[in-house]
This record gives structure tokens, sequence and C-alpha cells, in this order.
């Protein structure tokens, strides 16, 4: 059976392509796939045991059996309803924060607390030129919608904005913005930092931070356990 492979990330240098088409036997899961690439790449053994893995746009583990033409993407750590649902977003331009924030308030708000997300000019101690970011969209996007309606939910704001920026973004520029709207400050303050928190492990984005001597996949923050594929040790035997 044929499988469609997505890669994001680092994996994208690691390979040199966006993705691939794999032949596995019948039979074959998520754990048999990891196998196979950590034998492809063994310099790259801690990448293997840190990777979440979807099939079909949804978080799996490694005794996932997998189908012909499902779409498996290879997730490394991220540097990554009803109600405020329709403020969720990616977007390829400048992210106007004054603009979204005003839309937001309403007379029964108390508060609205935002995270801005900046491109500062260095990292690790070099000069940064520029930033790329990456998401695997189609479900990087479905995701943040869950985070929306779950804070909603859990902290008991009245409703959010969650935009984040995809492609080139220079110096000064905003690659992230949380817009939280009570009527209480501390409910306020606590969703966004849930939110971004929560956003930057498990939501499938990556960044990549280009420097006057290179550039570099960002790593990032580890998927929790509840995620990582975590594929057994010897779950391929061929």
């Amino acid at each position: 059976m044929q499988v469609r492979v997505l890669y994001f990330g680092v994996l994208k240098d690691i390979f040199h392509c966006d993705g691939d088409s794999i032949s596995l036997p019948p039979g074959a899961t998520v754990g048999s796939l990891l196998e196979h690439y950590r034998k492809l790449a063994p310099e790259q053994g801690r990448l293997w045991s840190a990777l979440a893995v979807a099939v079909n746009q949804e978080y799996t583990r490694a005794n996932q059996s997998l189908a012909h033409d499902d779409e498996v993407a290879l997730l490394p750590p991220v540097s990554g309803g009803s109600g405020g649902t329709e403020n969720v977003a990616f977007v390829r331009e400048a992210i106007d924060t004054a603009r979204l924030t005003a839309a937001l308030k309403k007379g029964e708000d108390g508060a609205v607390v935002i995270f801005d997300g900046i491109v500062r000019n260095h990292s690790r101690g070099r000069r940064t030129l520029h930033l790329v970011y990456e998401a695997y969209e189609g479900m990087a996007i479905e995701h943040m919608r869950r985070l929306a309606i779950e804070a909603r939910e859990r902290f008991g704001v009245r409703d959010i904005a969650l935009v984040h920026r995809l492609g080139q973004l220079a110096i000064g520029e905003t690659s992230v913005l949380i817009a939280v709207a009570s009527a209480h400050r501390a409910q306020a303050f606590d969703a966004c930092r849930w939110l971004i928190d929560t956003l930057k492990s498990t939501v499938p984005i990556w960044k990549k931070e280009f420097f006057e001597d290179g550039a570099i996949w960002v790593d990032g923050e580890s998927f929790p356990e509840s995620i990582v594929a975590e594929p057994p040790a010897g779950a391929m035997n061929e």
C-alpha cells in the first residue's frame, strides 16, 4: 500500500523536500513507518522519539494501523465552534493589532488582555535578519479553533482573537496575536497565558531563523506525552 508522507520544519531540510509517497506492507503501523525513517537518518535519533504524527489530520500513536492513501504528517516539536472562532486565522500580511482588538471589545467587557508576539533582532547571541513561519495549515487551524473554544469554556471569558502570521516576517513584526475579552481581568490573564503556552506546545507551527551566517529551524517545545507517537523499540520487523 502507498501512504503520502508530509514533512514539516527541520524534516524538510533533512530530506530536501516537502514530502514523499512511501510503499508499506499490509498491516503497517505508524511505529513501523517511523522505524523506516529512523533507519534512513539514524543520526537524528533524538528527533524520532520526539515526533508527533498525524494521520489524516488527527494526532495518533505508534500502534495506529495505516491504510492505503492515508496522509501521514511527521511533526517535529513545534516553535509552534461558535463564539470567538471567527477571529481564529492564519494570515500572510501584517497583523493589525489595534483593529483586531478594537473589534473584539463589547460593552460587557471589563478587560481585554493582549499577547503580542513580535520578531526580535537577536537569538542565541546572533543577529537575526528575519523569520519564516510555516504550518500544517488544515490541521493547525482546526486545533486553534478548538483551543479558542476550550479557553472560553475553561476560563469563562467572552471572546477571543487568535491570529498567527505565516511566511517571512521582518524584525518588529507581530508573529502571533492573542486577545482575550472578559468581564473580569483575572480570567482574561489566565486564558491568554494558557492559550499561548498551549499553542506553542501542541499546534503544528514551525519557525526558521535567518542570520547573517546561516539559518536554522528553531528547536521547539516538546509535545505533551499524550500526543507524542512514541514508537516502541523494534516496532518494525522487516
